[in-house]
């Protein structure tokens, strides 16, 4: 059974006029990335998903609060891989992320969550607008994120005002590199959102952001008091100025710890995009009884060990429980990102494959070494459901990841990534759509 239904049109059909506009890198990285066609999921499966999705987020919340509260500088540091100068900032507790989003393997075994983006997730207009355009025009089944523009409105819309009760108030600026096209358009759909609230906002490229140490963030001497940044934290804390004399990002966080700044997402959420969150997690429910005996009270209740249990995966700081019982593994970097710093590993411990870089030069070297290099979490391989898709090159046979969008505490979306088994920046998007149950998957 494929999972995908074509649209019946050729990519330059389809992605023209308003929508090419809208998702202008529906072609990216010299080739197409967005195809015709829909991936389908059967009622039952978007109910567990959105249903397990929500309760993978409730799981989070509740280590990351438990991390926040209880754990030492040395582990956020040795187990999660966060840079001291960001632990301050980190510990600080905002009711919200902004967006997130989990990425779920399906297959004939269930469904399991290997991942959460917590601090820079995109795809977030494919999701929210691209997909229910398509399905409008092309389709009478329905879409799977029909609410999503609103949950981000709502989300936002919470924490802006959070952070007005704590008197941060002033400019919203959104910020992402402005040669970044994928980044740019990302940031200024979530923008558009939040001005569609009747927020004054402006978009800045992030090198014409101005930051006075101790005093607050400018552009164009405009005073900014709540950043939107699609940028990582873990980019942020190494940034200088441009003589490489002042620690830049240092002052930027130091100005998050003072009050005279916040950011979306909050400097909390990389706690949670660190993939050794997910070890943590594992071994607080391994150690449950240990942990309640330590502290005093439960961390987990009752669903949530269910939830564990059932939807998420064996995560350790060393792979030896996977080669000793001779089970298949997945090695991730703390701060991987598109597949980069991924390997899977056979249940000898035998490398099988890695994220494929085709004619490394001297940057793409640097970036590899600077992912592989990184502390790695393993964890029990959940093979990815093999699907195919016609594209404009033919016929590509690849793996399903299935991304959802977890905005403020509700699951808004879902974003279908077909890639190679390691899904990396040249996966293709083909967005979800609902079946009914009796229905068979078809071409």
């Amino acid at each position: 059974m494929d999972r995908i239904l074509s649209i019946g049109k050729r990519h330059d059909e389809v992605f023209q006029g308003e929508i090419a506009d809208r998702i202008p890198y529906h072609r990216m990285n010299g080739k197409e990335y967005c195809v015709p066609a829909f991936t389908m999921y059967k009622s039952s499966e978007v109910l567990e998903l959105q249903n397990a999705s929500e309760r993978v987020d409730k799981v989070y919340w509740k280590v990351l609060r438990f991390a926040q509260k209880y754990l030492p500088d040395s582990f956020l540091v040795n187990q999660l891989g966060i840079l001291p100068a960001l632990i301050p900032a980190a510990r600080m507790e905002i009711p919200y992320h902004g967006v997130s989003r989990q990425d779920w393997i399906i297959n004939d075994s269930g469904m399991k969550c290997i991942e959460n983006n917590t601090d820079t997730p995109t795809g977030i207009p494919e999701t929210s607008y691209l997909a229910n355009e398509l399905t409008s025009r092309y389709s009478s089944l329905p879409s799977t994120s029909p609410n999503m523009k609103s949950s981000i409105q709502e989300s936002f819309a919470k924490l802006i005002e959070f952070y007005l009760l704590k008197g941060i108030k002033g400019t919203i600026a959104f910020s992402s590199y402005e040669w970044h096209l994928e980044d740019r358009i990302n940031t200024e759909y979530v923008r558009e959102c939040i001005d569609d609230l009747g927020y004054d906002s402006i978009y800045v490229p992030l090198s014409e952001l101005e930051i006075v140490p101790n005093d607050g963030l400018y552009a164009n001497g405009e005073r900014i008091a709540i950043l939107y940044r699609l940028y990582p934290l873990e980019y942020l804390v190494h940034d200088t100025d441009r003589d490489g004399c002042e620690k830049i990002g240092i002052a930027l966080l130091n100005l998050v710890v003072q009050g005279k700044l916040a950011l979306i997402n909050p400097v909390q959420s990389v706690i949670t995009q660190s993939k050794g969150f997910m070890a943590l997690i594992w071994s607080l429910f391994e150690r449950r009884d240990e942990t309640e005996e330590f502290c005093g009270f439960s961390l987990f209740n009752d669903e949530d060990i269910q939830t564990i249990e059932t939807y998420l995966l064996p995560s350790y700081y060393e792979a030896t429980v996977f080669i000793q019982n001779e089970t298949p593994y997945v090695a991730k970097s703390f701060w991987g990102r598109e597949g980069k710093g991924t390997s899977l590993f056979d249940g000898n411990g035998a490398l099988l494959h890695a994220e494929s870089v085709n004619d490394i030069d001297d940057e793409e070297s640097e970036i590899r070494h600077y992912y592989n290099n990184q502390p790695k979490i393993y964890q029990k391989r959940f093979p990815l459901q093999e699907v195919t898709i016609m594209t404009e090159d033919g016929p590509y046979s690849g793996y399903l990841l299935t991304g959802t969008y977890v905005i403020g505490g509700h699951c808004s979306g879902i974003l279908p990534r077909i890639g190679d088994e390691i899904t990396g920046d040249m996966a293709f998007y083909s967005p979800a759509v609902i079946i009914a149950e009796e229905e068979d998957y078809r071409d």
